[in-house]
């Protein structure tokens, strides 16, 4: 049950508190007016949490917010305003799961083995850190090594003041990090992850880069509790079946919101849609990134501490089964951005002379999918495309295609379809003027 919050609506909700699983048993801050912002102090995603093992999620996000006026089958807009970045250095790299120290998926359900062995309590041990490394993280019962992880191949970087340009340190600096890890880290007080910069990696050196803060988590609780990093299609497969408390069928898998998505455009600038499937709708954030390329290819990327923040705008009556990107023009590909006056003169010219009539205007837009792999995760987006703009799945795939384009947000399975969409479809459902707001009145129709 939804604890449901009592209070007047406030213009402004502050959250500097933290959970590892989503849904309708959350504590929900606020309410925050329809119109409101939600200032958000996000602790690292992924490895942190990763090397905690009383955390049930791969994610420690932020505690959900309750938005006035937000009904099961309505959605939210999510106007991402600011996202701050406040993490001086981070470490991350590839990972595999450290055998015997978990039960079906290290992200959740993670095990001390020397505690089972005698008898003791062993699921979701509390920890402590002795030193650096990955040997420091130890049980608080028998100080017997209990890292669910093993970072296969890591570096750690830091960040310059403006935090534009990050850079992979030598192990000597590296390890200096790891004594000082929460410093460097930027943890919240109401965190209790392990600092990752504990570890002390330093396998790739040197290497420098370019920042582009963007969020990892951000959206709307699912309708049935979810460890926070597997509220997606493609970690939900995960546990389908699971030996753990946390296994779901395919149909509950259903009722996730796929709010987390690891797409950069999620950044400052952006506007989301997401749907609400518990009334309130429950906002929350979590696992932001300093940058990551399109398909987060090593599955990990630089986990960072942030400060987000967004407006929220209430749209009613519009149901969706997942989130719809606006993102920055800049960030849309060549084929689905919005089209000059002179490119729709020429169309509508070259129409004409064919003895055709050019349809209405179009707008960009990006529904996202998710699934288990890649292909199931661009079905799941198309279809969720068709249903939205009351169009067949042939017809979604052709426009994908020749005014569109499908992008890979996350590996093994996130994705955005791109497609131009006649705004006519969009006034149907209620976005076109969030979708003018973002890019503009269509020019020259």
């Amino acid at each position: 049950m939804v604890h449901a919050p009592t209070k007047t609506a406030a213009d402004h909700v502050l959250v500097d508190r933290y959970t590892d699983l989503v849904g309708p048993s959350n504590e929900m801050l606020g309410p925050v007016r329809d119109g409101g912002r939600i200032e958000f102090l996000t602790v690292p995603g992924c490895w942190g949490p990763m090397i905690t093992p009383h955390l049930r999620s791969g994610h420690e996000v932020t505690l959900p917010v309750a938005v006035e006026g937000a009904r099961v089958g309505d959605a939210v807009a999510l106007h991402i305003e600011k996202i701050e970045q406040l993490s001086r250095a981070t470490t991350s790299g590839t990972h595999e799961g450290w055998e015997g120290r978990f039960i079906s998926d290290p992200f959740v359900a993670r095990i001390c083995p020397t505690c089972k062995d005698e008898g003791r309590h062993f699921l979701y041990p509390d920890t402590y850190l002795d030193g650096v490394g990955e040997g420091a993280v130890r049980c608080s019962a028998c100080h017997s090594e209990v890292i669910p992880f093993h970072m296969v191949e890591g570096y750690t970087m830091v960040f310059d003041d403006a935090k534009e340009i990050g850079v992979t340190v030598s192990a000597e600096r590296a390890r200096e990090m790891a004594e000082r890890a929460e410093e460097w880290v930027v943890l919240q007080e109401h965190s209790t992850q392990h600092p990752i910069v504990a570890l002390g990696k330093a396998d790739l050196v040197g290497t420098m880069t370019r920042c582009r803060i963007s969020v990892g988590n951000l959206g709307s609780i699912p309708a049935i509790d979810l460890p926070s990093s597997h509220n997606c299609g493609d970690f939900g497969a995960f546990l389908i079946g699971a030996e753990h408390e946390f296994a779901v069928t395919e149909e509950q898998l259903e009722s996730r919101t796929d709010v987390h998505m690891d797409i950069d455009s999620v950044r400052e600038g952006a506007i989301l849609i997401v749907p609400v499937k518990v009334d309130g709708a429950g906002i929350y954030a979590g696992d932001v990134h300093a940058m990551v390329g399109d398909g987060e290819v090593a599955v990990h990327t630089t986990d960072i501490s942030a400060r987000v923040v967004v407006r929220v705008e209430v749209i009613e009556g519009l149901t969706i089964d997942g989130p719809i990107l606006l993102p920055p023009v800049d960030d849309l590909p060549f084929l689905a951005r919005p089209f000059t006056a002179d490119e729709v003169e020429r169309a509508r010219r070259l129409a004409e002379a064919n003895r055709t009539v050019l349809e209405g205007p179009v707008l960009p837009l990006q529904v996202l999918g998710s699934g288990p792999f890649i292909n199931a995760a661009v079905d799941n987006g198309v279809e969720r495309a068709a249903r939205l703009l009351d169009m067949s799945v042939d017809q979604v795939k052709n426009r994908a295609t020749i005014s569109g384009a499908v992008e890979i947000g996350r590996l093994p399975g996130f994705v955005q379809i791109n497609l131009l969409a006649p705004r006519e479809r969009l006034e149907r459902i209620g976005i076109a003027s969030l979708v003018e707001a973002m890019y503009g009145e269509p020019a020259g129709w």
